[in-house]
């Protein structure tokens, strides 16, 4: 981690970028970073943190599972983002585990300082209120897809949604995927879903290359 101030920090994180000069130094006070290692809970399914916790650097997985842990991949998470915001509000239990996939960088934010930014500063509440809003979406899409789609369509829906557009125009996937990780997500076997990706590649939807990474072609979205 750089040696940034906590206000610096605090200012290149767009969830507080709208602070006053007095809230951000207050949040600036009250706040502490924290590392965490490869594959430590940030949060934990079924406990409570009392913190919010903003990622710096690094990147985390969210994951529910069940009594037999079998678990579900539910999203990834990248510098920006946060978590913890609806157990601060409902004083509920954290719904799903966040897992540090590399090393991770974060800035925690207690409950009580959390509690007086929001009334204090109704441009974060905004922003807390519409990422609620866009996890409720991805919610509601992932349950159409397991519910409506076959294996090749959630497959599709998963592969297209984890790429970002490159140059040339199509989808790239940056990192090597994980067999097992993508069943995770798509609710199927890693045998099922080793056999749909074999198919996929065969049929010139999606292509390895030769750094690990996956190019998705645009007639990919024909299976969603």
């Amino acid at each position: 981690m750089t040696m940034l101030s906590n206000l610096e920090l605090i200012r290149r994180v767009p969830l507080f970028s709208m602070l006053t000069e007095t809230q951000a130094n207050s949040v600036s006070q009250a706040v502490v970073k924290r590392r965490f290692k490869r594959g430590e809970a940030i949060v934990e399914q079924g406990k409570k943190s009392n913190a919010l916790f903003i990622i710096l650097t690094g990147r985390a997985r969210v994951v529910s599972a069940d009594g037999r842990g079998r678990e579900v991949i539910l999203a990834n998470m990248t510098p920006g983002d946060y978590i913890g915001e609806m157990s601060l509000i409902d004083n509920e239990p954290h719904s799903a585990t966040v897992r540090a996939e590399v090393q991770t960088d974060v800035l925690m934010l207690g409950r009580l300082e959390f509690a007086r930014c929001l009334p204090e500063n109704t441009s974060m509440a905004y922003a807390v209120m519409k990422g609620l809003v866009q996890r409720l979406r991805h919610a509601d899409r992932k349950i159409e897809s397991l519910a409506l789609m076959d294996v090749y369509g959630r497959v599709a829906r998963a592969l297209i949604e984890s790429s970002v557009p490159n140059k040339d125009g199509f989808g790239l996937i940056k990192d090597r995927i994980s067999r097992q990780d993508l069943a995770k997500m798509v609710g199927a076997s890693r045998e099922m879903v080793s056999r749909v990706m074999k198919d996929l590649e065969e049929r010139g939807f999606i292509e390895a290359q030769e750094d690990g990474s996956t190019l998705i072609k645009e007639r990919l979205s024909s299976l969603t």
